[in-house]
Parts: structure tokens; C-alpha cells; sequence
């Protein structure tokens, strides 16, 4: 048989060991939770409680199952749970508060269009055993690898950053959020917000599916002069609703963020276009109108609008520029200046699956903005990478941030891999925040990315050092009672060495190795022995970025947290976002030079505390 099918059938199968086998007999007569076998692959779950939550048990490795919440007959929710079937890798809540004291029924039905029926006994169904009502749902952290201070959700999956605005001294973080499980699906907009870009206030989710479809990605601004008429100094949310075809939306918020109301219009922008989505919209000044731009197969499309619901088509951008492996996704427009001279210039962001090291990654394009069409500098065979990691997506930046700041967040994962790293109460969390400049060399403008200076706030424990290194040289505790989490600092001379190099370790043998090639004037990040790297194929990796021509001194910031560490060279020049799992944190570094020396002017490691 064709191994496709075989497997296929086997998923069907256990969907069915779910479905088929649950009966009354799991729960005794009166109990407030009743589950009945409706045959053929359905079955009904009925709640009759004043208790906040239903505790769902997941299994990673079983089928989804959609579920159908029905309260007065009428479905008032559907998500997709990978219902366990052998065992129980975590649990995931279903709300029930909102119908506190009402009859609720939960429609199981399996996600099959050719179901392979099976009988086995209920007793030996772990969704069966071990569903059940509750008033709290404990998200206590269970992960060694959750960063301590880079932003992950409390439970389940998390991708790319949304509507991000800054308001009345908050940030507000949106994110592609799955809150029934820890692999993509269910997309709604969790939500957080902080007042330092450091510590986060959980919040519940913010935009949820509806009619029109689940809630993709998108973009949040501050309607100061109450131009869509809901109040002025409304938050709007734009954002993508993504079914048979992919429509954009609005909804918004007289509360700082805390509650949203969706459109009762929505869709506000359509088209026949399939791939059509991730709108990014602000404010230009010099037309008076509102600017969304929206990722298009693989360009970028520019409308406008006077009120942020009808809107009109001005240009496209794309064609031809930059990476073109993927369909172009999450765009950001917005300008800066171009430091040590008085220009100004417009940068468009772009993600893509076509990154230099595989799949995801955030190019850039620097040019011109006239309120109606992008122009830019670059010949269109040039194509830049705004972080040269394989760990760095869907970047984009704040809406309104103080002091005309430029500050953008990322993604810290890879559509390669990014649903087998080795978590299960989550998965994935976002780069550290950086604030974006624009910077001059020779006849070029990059983009610059810099740690954001809130990050001073996280240190903690010091140690500064200097010394000679011809041969190597061995440091063997970084920091005192190390848990993963810390900066090093280190400016570097070179004295004729060809390699400069330094290697950070465990006594485990698992490293992570770092280099500049003073020949091949290259960065380079070596993670292929970094500890868990055999759950994907496209996990183990070296990434490199060439550098700066004629650089006898170097510096460089790492930010290493419990499962990542990222690389800014020269206030942010470069930088470079790699996640990796070790047993235990990387607590030494030896130093070693090849070709000649170099001398360590500063080597300060920071404990980071939160």
C-alpha cells in the first residue's frame, strides 16, 4: 500500500479512537460533564456549570478534530484540537464564563472527508479519561527552554507580531496566537502589553474568528482626529480574516486596547487575488489620507484612504527587486533618517520563505514615498537582509512610538521547523526589540538594527576583563549562578590574526561557535553542536554576513537567553538570530585566534534578570 495513504488512514483511525470511543459511561449519571458517542465519527459534549473552564488534553502527534461550541442551539465557536489519544502532552482551556449557568454542548466531528471506522474500548482513550471541568487553568511555567526575558505567550502557539501601537504610555503587542494547542492553527490575536518593551501584561485575546474567517495578521494605529468616526484616539486594529479567500477587516477600541468591536461592514478591502494579506496602515501627512500597504503574491500593494474603510488603489511595488522565492508577506513602511547627514529616506520591509539560509527571513528595501508610490534605490538584483540568522520573520515596527522612535520586533522562528522545537506548553517567542537607524557606506544606505536601550535595564551582575589572545584563551564561568540569561560585551583589536573566535560551551561539549574571517571579512554563528538539533533536518546550521572592508576593531553585543542568542555588530550594523536548545546553559567561552593575534580591549559579561 502507498505509504502516503497507510499514514493517512492510521491518522484517520486514531481520530476515530477519539470519537467513537467516547460513551456516557466515562462520566457517572448527574455529572455536570456528559460525553456521547453520536457513531460515525461524532460526538456531543454537554456542560451544565458555573465552572470557568473545560480542560481539553492534546496529543502533538494525533489529528485535529474541529470542535463546535453551541449555547441556544446556535454555534458560538469552532477551533481545531489535536484531541489526545495515547497520552496527554499538556491541556488547553476552553472559556466557558461567558455562559456561566447555561447548557453548553461541544459538537466533535473528525476532520476527515474518508474516515476509516474503528470500535476500541473508551477505558483506553486518554481524551476520555481525562477531560474535565475546572475554575483555574494553571500556566505556571513547565518549559527549561522559555527565554526569561524575550516575550513568549503563557500556552500555546505563537507567530508573527500584530498591530503593534504605542498609546498613552503602553505598549501593545498583537501576535498570530493559537490558544488550543502549541502548532499553528485557530489564528486569533493574543494580546499583551507593557510599559518597557521588557515585562508584559498577559492579556486575554483580543480579535477572535468569526463569519468572514480566522484573524491573520495585520497592523494597529491611533485614530487621533477620529477620522473612521469610532472616537478620538480610537485604537484601530486592521488586520487580514483569512478563508475560502483572504479579505481585510477592521475593528476597534475606546478602551487603550483592553476590548475591541468588530466593524459591522467588515470586509473593508477585497479582491480576486488569493494570496492578499498582512495590512500595515499609517498616517501621511502629506496627502491628509491613511496608507495601507499589503503584501500581494509577490509584490507589495499601496491604497488609500480618507476614514481607514474605503480605500483606493495607488501603486504596487515588487516586481522584479529583491528575493522572489516565496509569496512576499508582513510589510512595513515607514522613514527615517540617514545618520551624519540630513537626508531622509523610506524603508519597505519585507518576509519572505526565501531567506539566505532557508526560508524565513526579512529583506528591505530603501527608496522613496510620495503618498502614493514607492520608488526605490536599489538596482533591482540587490537584495538586503535586515537580521542574517535563520531565526528573524515578520518584522515590523510600532505605531506611534515615543520620540519618533523606529522600534521593531520579530518573530524568533522559521516556518522550516518552527512546529517541532522541542517545547509543548508553547511555542516560539519574539527577538529582543530593536530600534532602526539608517546608515551610509560608500554609495549604499542599510538599515541598522540596535538592541533598544531598554534592554540596560535587564542587567544585573557584572564582570569587565581584558587580555591577549594568540592561541587560546579560556574563560570557564561567564557569570555566577548562571541560568541562561545574559549579555556579553566584547571590543576587539585585531594584531594581524586571520580568525578571530570565540566559542561559547557547557560541560556538556554543546557550543555555539562565533567568528570573524578577517580574510573573507565575514561574521559567522556555528550552532550545528548547540545542543537538541536532530528534530528537524533544517535546524542545524551556520549563518554568516559579510563585514565592513578594512575593520581592525570590532564590537559586538550577544544577547544569549535560554534558547536563542543574538548578534549586533557594531551598534547593529549586523545583526544575527539563531534559536538553540542545550541541556544546560552555555556557562564558558574560550577565545582562539589562528593566523596571528588580537587583543580584547573589553569583555563584560552582564547576569540578566527580569
Amino acid at each position: 500500500m502507498n505509504l502516503f495513504f497507510s499514514v493517512k488512514r492510521l491518522q484517520t483511525a486514531l481520530i476515530c479512537f477519539i470519537l467513537m470511543t467516547i460513551s456516557v459511561s466515562t462520566r457517572a449519571a448527574g455529572s455536570p460533564l456528559q460525553i456521547r458517542n453520536l457513531g460515525e465519527g461524532h460526538c456531543l459534549v454537554r456542560v451544565n456549570t458555573s465552572q470557568k473552564y473545560l480542560l481539553l488534553p492534546v496529543e502533538d502527534a494525533s489529528p485535529d478534530v474541529r470542535i463546535s461550541m453551541i449555547v441556544n442551539n446556535k454555534e458560538v465557536k469552532n477551533f481545531d484540537v489535536r484531541l489526545a489519544v495515547n497520552k496527554v502532552d499538556y491541556f488547553v482551556p476552553v472559556d466557558l464564563s461567558d455562559y456561566s449557568g447555561k447548557t453548553i454542548s461541544f459538537k466533535f466531528k473528525m476532520n476527515s472527508n474518508d474516515p476509516v471506522r474503528v470500535n476500541l474500548s473508551p477505558d483506553n482513550t486518554a481524551c476520555c479519561k481525562e477531560m474535565r471541568l475546572s475554575d483555574t487553568f494553571d500556566t505556571g511555567n513547565r518549559e527549561k527552554f522559555r527565554p526569561t526575558y524575550h516575550f513568549s505567550p503563557l500556552y500555546g502557539w505563537m507567530n508573527d507580531p500584530n498591530g503593534m501601537v504605542y498609546k498613552d504610555g503602553e505598549y501593545h503587542l498583537f501576535y498570530q496566537y493559537n490558544p488550543y494547542g502549541s502548532k499553528w492553527g485557530n489564528m486569533n490575536w493574543g494580546h499583551a502589553i507593557s510599559k518597557d518593551l521588557i515585562n508584559w501584561e498577559h492579556r486575554p485575546v483580543a480579535i477572535t474568528p468569526d463569519a468572514l474567517g480566522t484573524i491573520f495578521s495585520g497592523s494597529a494605529v491611533v485614530d487621533h482626529h477620529n477620522t473612521a468616526g469610532f472616537g478620538a484616539g480610537a485604537i484601530v486594529a486592521i488586520y487580514t480574516q483569512n478563508s475560502d479567500r483572504q479579505v481585510q477587516s477592521i475593528a476597534y477600541s475606546t478602551d487603550n486596547g483592553r476590548t475591541f468591536t468588530k466593524y459591522e461592514n467588515n470586509p473593508v478591502l477585497v479582491s480576486e487575488a488569493r494570496d492578499f494579506r498582512d495590512p500595515k496602515v499609517f498616517w501621511y501627512e502629506g496627502t491628509q489620507r491613511w496608507i495601507m500597504v499589503l503584501a500581494v503574491g509577490q509584490e507589495m500593494q499601496i491604497f488609500s484612504s480618507p476614514d481607514l474603510k474605503d480605500w483606493t488603489f495607488e501603486s504596487s511595488f515588487g516586481e522584479g527587486y529583491g528575493a522572489h522565492g516565496n509569496v512576499w508577506e508582513c510589510p512595513d513602511l515607514f522613514e527615517l533618517p540617514v545618520e551624519g547627514t540630513g537626508e531622509k529616506k523610506w524603508v519597505l520591509l519585507c518576509s519572505l520563505g526565501d531567506g539566505p539560509f532557508g526560508d524565513s527571513a526579512t529583506q528591505y528595501f530603501v527608496g522613496s514615498f510620495d503618498g502614493k508610490k514607492f520608488i526605490c534605490d536599489n538596482q533591482p538584483n540587490v537584495t538586503k537582509w535586515m537580521d542574517w540568522g535563520k531565526d528573524h520573520y515578520a518584522t515590523v515596527t510600532w505605531s506611534d512610538a515615543p520620540d519618533n522612535r523606529r522600534i521593531a520586533i520579530a518573530w524568533m522562528s522559521n516556518w522550516q521547523y518552527a512546529n517541532d522545537v522541542p517545547t509543548s506548553q508553547y511555542r516560539s517567542p519574539n527577538s529582543v526589540p530593536r530600534d532602526l537607524s539608517l546608515f551610509a557606506v560608500g554609495d549604499g544606505i542599510y538599515l541598522q538594527s540596535a538592541p533598544s536601550p531598554e534592554l540596560l535595564k535587564l542587567r544585573d551582575i557584572s564582570k569587565k576583563r581584558s587580555f591577549r589572545v594568540n592561541g587560546t584563551r579560556t574563560v570557564k564561568e561567564l557569570v555566577p549562578g548562571n541560568e541562561g540569561a545574559y549579555e556579553i560585551e566584547l571590543a576587539i583589536r585585531n594584531q594581524h590574526a586571520d580568525v578571530i573566535g570565540f566559542r561559547l560551551y557547557n560541560d556538556k561539549g554543546e557550543e555555539v561557535d562565533m567568528q570573524y574571517d578577517m580574510k573573507e571579512k565575514k561574521f559567522s554563528m556555528d550552532r550545528r553542536k548547540s545542543g537538541d538539533v536532530g528534530f528537524n533536518e533544517n535546524f542545524p546550521m551556520l549563518t554568516w554576513t559579510a563585514i565592513e572592508d578594512g575593520k581592525e576593531e570590532l564590537k559586538l553585543r550577544l544577547y544569549v537567553d535560554k534558547s536563542s542568542v543574538e548578534a549586533f555588530g557594531d551598534g547593529g550594523r549586523f545583526a544575527m538570530t539563531n534559536q538553540v536548545f542545550p541541556s544546560e546553559p552555555y556557562n564558558h567561552i574560550d577565545f582562539y585566534s589562528k593566523g596571528g593575534a588580537y587583543k580584547v580591549d573589553s569583555f563584560v559579561t552582564y547576569k540578566l534578570k527580569k
